[in-house]
């Protein structure tokens, strides 16, 4: 059964991060909630409804960067008290507006992630984890890669609250004091955690960035899966996650925001299993979302809070208006005032505008007059898809785009996305010439865009520098640049485990390195890999490539590293690029091979398939245009044996596919063209 939603507006403010909007504890049941949301300015705004309108209870003074919210409270009472931190300090704030805390971690770098519980606060910065009480530490853990969110449970179960970390390496964190008490793996790398009850319990959503979503059982000393959810849609990552009864069947429903604007509702048929209910696309990321009674007693519905600032709800309040004579649509009086207000209010902006604009015009005819170039924030994203093996860059600006520039260093093509309507146009560039461009594209937007989605794909062994240069429509003009590395081995991902009965070459360095040395080469070469070198003297990393299904094994310390791969292509691209990397240095290095013959012989076999694919659909492309003459000529395609027919008949597919894909074969040769042992 479907659920009906309908969108209302609230109030909109500054830029907000991930996890910054909260609704607080009812005062009654099914009362209406007020709203905290904080912004990139550093101000906190809660606001409540009267009479359909949104009325400030509160609203601090500006200041640094806001990262994440949270509620809190003494045990056992309403969690009404809002906690919010800004670089390395967090602030307590009542339900009123008054600060009643100012606690300063003492961290190097700022917070990224935290979670309250009662008088235990618990927060993370980007490779570190701290656990205070009353303000005094606890509990400390240094993370093996980028923690990109915290909860913290408890339950009769539990003998004491149980911290569970979402790192970048695909892996919960569960830990117990200052000691890591195991892992859990998820399939991609989670980027929101929630939990289910919040009431108390060991269940634990999931949410990662490549879209998929997950609940898992936490005990003492270890995990289950209770499901997961697949991203067969190709939708967007998840940013924020919610558990809220919004069907009204006694069950906890799962809210999602994705970071392509994509709302989602996920029930619970008879056999416990998620289905969907309820989708709808908004024009920007959503950051927040929660499930509550904003607008109206007695209605619940979904709340969600924007990149832009939008804090916007998906009432179950029925809309109603009708129908008159013709087409005349019959406005309550409540809505006409609510109309005419906006009206008036639109005049004054306007109003505003133009003397803003006669007063910047004046004053720019001075000759003492100093432009100010207005700031805008960038909100940009560059990861690998496993699906297609390619590379997903999305751009989201505060204000409309004007027009973006992509300029590369490095061979790449750009991929056609279906909800992309900006127009590009591609200059010729001069690839032979020293620090020459392989690659410049303009996109020209249509009004009102604010985020881009494009893809690109690379040949692994070409590695170099993409860069986006940003233009937006404010006066004057100005540009941000944003750069993305593309690594030598940028089509490898990485995995918890790899196939150990496949035949194997090997690459081995000895030298003068030190362990943050290797470590940095290794950073340069592949994706996925922490930048703060780990802890211990050694270090494994399995890798897998997301074009050819090949993989590679990484294990090294200071003075040595070695290397396998089934891929002789991945040996000698890594033997090339660690090579370049220690002669930079003056590093002396003994490096040496085992090339395993059959490896040559078993890569061939994984790519033949695609080889063969790929040559077919070109030569069924070749063949359209002929046969649509033939067909035309005689009228009809009767006369075809059954194979031209079919190729008429999947015309259309087969032009989109091969549009898709259109150096695909191209791709396939250069991931087999760097055989140097042979």
């Amino acid at each position: 059964m479907e659920i009906n939603l309908n969108r209302v507006d609230y109030i909109q403010v500054g830029v907000t991060s991930q996890k910054t909007m909260r609704l607080l504890p009812a005062l009654g049941k099914k009362t209406t909630q007020k709203v905290a949301v904080a912004d990139n300015d550093g101000i906190l705004t809660c606001f409540g409804m009267k009479k359909s309108e949104a009325v400030p209870v509160f609203k601090t003074l500006p200041g640094q960067k806001i990262s994440r919210m949270d509620l809190g409270g003494a045990a056992g009472t309403p969690q009404e008290k809002i906690f919010v931190c800004s670089g390395s300090q967090v602030r307590g704030f009542t339900k009123k507006g008054k600060q009643f805390l100012t606690f300063d971690a003492n961290l190097t770098e700022s917070i990224n992630a935290m979670h309250v519980s009662g008088a235990d606060l618990f927060v993370c910065a980007s490779y570190i984890y701290n656990h205070y009480c009353d303000c005094k530490d606890q509990d400390y853990f240094l993370s093996g890669d980028k923690i990109n969110d915290i909860v913290c449970l408890s339950s009769e179960n539990l003998s004491r609250p149980v911290p569970v970390l979402a790192c970048q390496d695909r892996v919960l964190r569960v830990l117990q004091g200052s000691e890591l008490a195991y892992e859990v793996e998820v399939p991609g790398p989670p980027s929101v955690l929630e939990r289910y009850n919040k009431d108390g319990g060991e269940d634990i959503l999931y949410g990662t960035t490549d879209g998929k979503i997950g609940l898992i059982h936490i005990g003492e000393g270890s995990a289950a899966t209770k499901w997961e959810i697949d991203n067969d849609k190709k939708k967007g990552g998840i940013l924020c996650l919610d558990a809220y009864d919004i069907t009204g069947d006694g069950v906890r429903d799962v809210l999602v925001g994705r970071d392509d604007g994509t709302v989602t509702v996920y029930s619970f048929d008879s056999g416990n299993e998620p289905a969907l209910r309820f989708e709808l696309a908004l024009s920007e990321s959503v950051t927040s979302i929660q499930g509550g009674c904003v607008g109206k007693e007695s209605y619940d519905e979904i709340l969600t809070a924007t990149y832009t600032g939008w804090v916007t709800g998906l009432t179950t309040e029925p809309q109603k208006a009708e129908v008159g004579a013709g087409d005349e649509v019959r406005m309550s009086k409540e809505v006409q005032s609510k109309v005419e207000g906006l009206r008036a209010e639109l005049e004054q902006l306007q109003v505003k505008v133009q003397l803003g604009r006669e007063q910047y015009q004046q004053t720019s005819l001075s000759k003492t007059a100093v432009s100010v170039v207005p700031a805008f924030s960038i909100n940009d994203k560059f990861t690998l898809c496993q699906d297609d093996a390619s590379y997903s860059l999305t751009l989201e600006v505060q204000t409309a785009i004007d027009n973006l520039l992509l300029q590369s260093d490095v061979p790449i093509d750009l991929l056609d996305v279906d909800n992309n309507s900006a127009v590009v146009s591609f200059s010729e560039c001069d690839s032979e010439q020293p620090n020459g461009n392989f690659l410049l594209a303009t996109y020209r937007c249509q009004a009102n865009t604010t985020r881009l989605e494009l893809k690109v794909r690379s040949i692994e062994g070409q590695y170099g520098t993409l860069q986006a240069y940003v233009t937006h429509r404010l006066q004057p003009k100005t540009c941000q640049v944003r750069q993305y590395h593309i690594k030598p081995l940028s089509l490898h991902q990485r995995t918890h485990s790899i196939d150990q009965d496949r035949p194997m070459n090997r690459l081995s360095l000895v030298g003068q390195f030190s362990f943050a040395e290797i470590h940095s080469w290794v950073v340069f070469c592949l994706p996925e890999v922490p930048e703060k070198t780990p802890a211990g003297e050694s270090v494994t990393f399995y890798f897998l490539n997301t074009f050819l299904g090949t993989q590679l094994h990484a294990t090294y310390s200071k003075g040595e590293g070695h290397f396998k791969s089934d891929n002789i292509s991945t040996i000698s691209i890594l033997s090339d690029v660690l090579s370049k990397e220690a002669t930079k240095r003056k590093i002396n290095l003994n490096i040496s091979y085992d090339i395993n013959d059959d490896s040559v012989s078993h890569t061939l076999k994984m790519i033949h398939p695609k080889l063969e694919y790929q040559l077919v659909l070109a030569r069924k492309v070749q063949l359209i245009d002929a046969l649509k003459e033939l067909e035309l000529h005689e009228g009809n395609a009767d006369f075809l044996i059954a194979e031209y027919r079919s190729i008429l008949d999947e015309s259309a597919s087969l032009l989109e596919e091969y549009k898709r894909q259109p150096a695909h074969l191209e791709r396939l040769y250069g991931d087999t063209s760097s055989f140097p042992f042979g």
